[in-house]
């Protein structure tokens, strides 16, 4: 196992050149935490000296023991009277205060990075509740006007077309006038490449460039997407605990249950977490889950396994909701189920229960001068950078 975990929160860590660099975030960090209503009181900011000089934010003992106790954020708003669903600042104070009680530092090369990655963060969350789409394992469209399918290549972008409308259009019905369809691993990538490439629009130019020529030339998926854009908070040797997570976390939930585990679409379920004690919903029109009606459903996919007409496993959902309400209304089978399910997953090959994945992943680095990501068609072959998005033109 790795080193334990710090009881009252490791933070955040912002790394610079110079101790005067670092002392000058300090300051902007604590002024931009006064700002959205963080009690000076409630942070600690240490200047930690080296070769790479750093200031570490972390929340006092007392401040994360009453706001997240046993680093459990999913009733942090509540307990600090943040309307996260709809006011931003209030989302942006949770996404903050969370990180500031993480068992594991969060760690940024500079100060504009960690602004940055607070910023996708709000934006995931947002779009993320936007998001509504039709579930399909073995079928999928996009909008013809953004999207064309290559046998080989996927889902590309149409040159010329931007890459934040033409994820938009595929994920929020509000702007498209109707439902594409995706898996759930699909839709998560979306989001997520939403939120980089909104962040990066005006603020990394150059690399939104480059992301949309990516988008152009090859479709990024599964493991291939989460080695370009993602990173992992937390690992299988320091695990985050079960009901830690910030607004904006990209999460896994496993099906524990080898046989309805089988099914395709029901192996686990990815999902983003939303804020407020909400995870997202993609297939419900106006719906979220809480991490107990998450648990209850995948566990209940169990019971809901049926064969078609052609003698394949399928998972019957009317079974399911029906299954799921049951446990609710009965609290000691609920508590029971729960008991279960949040835990840490298992191996991949072990079927034992606990569904909630070790780490969290959330967007790799896109300041200029620091950026990561890892944009295996452009890096690979590098070609001058075309003009994708209309909206880059005012940048020129």
């Amino acid at each position: 196992m790795g080193q334990p975990l710090s009881p009252f929160g490791c933070g955040i860590r912002v790394y610079s050149d110079s101790l005067r660099a670092i002392d000058a975030s300090r300051q902007s960090c604590l002024n931009w935490f006064s700002a959205l209503g963080i009690p000076a009181a409630a942070v600690v900011a240490t200047l930690l000296p080296g070769q790479t000089p750093a200031v570490q934010f972390q929340l006092r003992p007392d401040y994360t023991e009453a706001w997240l106790p046993k680093c459990d954020t999913l009733e942090l708003a509540q307990r600090l009277g943040l309307a996260s669903r709809h006011n931003p600042a209030d989302l942006e104070q949770e996404i903050l205060v969370a990180m500031l009680g993480s068992p594991i530092p969060f760690e940024f090369p500079s100060g504009e990075e960690f602004e940055s990655a607070v910023r996708i963060r709000k934006s995931i969350a947002e779009a993320a509740r936007k998001t509504r789409l039709e579930f399909r394992t073995h079928e999928a469209e996009r909008p013809e006007e953004y999207w064309r399918y290559d046998e080989d290549r996927g889902f590309i972008l149409r040159p010329g077309r931007s890459l934040v409308d033409g994820l938009i259009q595929a994920t929020q019905p509000e702007a498209s006038g109707r439902l594409y369809s995706f898996s759930c691993w699909r839709a998560t990538e979306y989001v997520a490449l939403l939120g980089i490439a909104q962040e990066i629009i005006d603020r990394n130019p150059a690399l939104y460039e480059r992301l949309s020529c990516q988008v152009e030339t090859r479709a990024l998926k599964a493991a291939a997407f989460e080695r370009a854009c993602l990173r992992k908070h937390g690992s299988f040797a320091q695990p985050l605990p079960p009901r830690y997570f910030v607004p904006g976390d990209r999460t896994w939930f496993r099906n524990p249950d080898r046989i309805s585990a089988d099914v395709t679409g029901y192996e686990g379920s990815f999902t983003f977490y939303l804020g407020a004690g909400e995870f997202a919903d993609f297939w419900r029109p106006g719906l979220t889950y809480t991490l107990a009606t998450k648990c209850l459903t995948i566990y209940h996919w169990r019971n809901g396994v049926v064969r078609d007409a052609d003698g394949d496993l399928q998972i019957d959902e009317a079974i399911v909701e029906r299954r799921v309400q049951e446990s609710l209304d009965d609290p000691q089978d609920t508590r029971r189920i729960l008991e279960e399910m949040v835990r840490v997953q298992d191996p991949p090959d072990v079927f034992d229960g606990g569904c909630i994945e070790p780490h969290r992943e959330t967007p790799r680095m896109v300041c200029t001068g620091t950026e990561d990501l890892r944009l295996p068609d452009v890096d690979a072959a590098p070609q001058p950078v075309r003009r994708t998005d209309a909206r880059l033109q005012s940048h020129a």
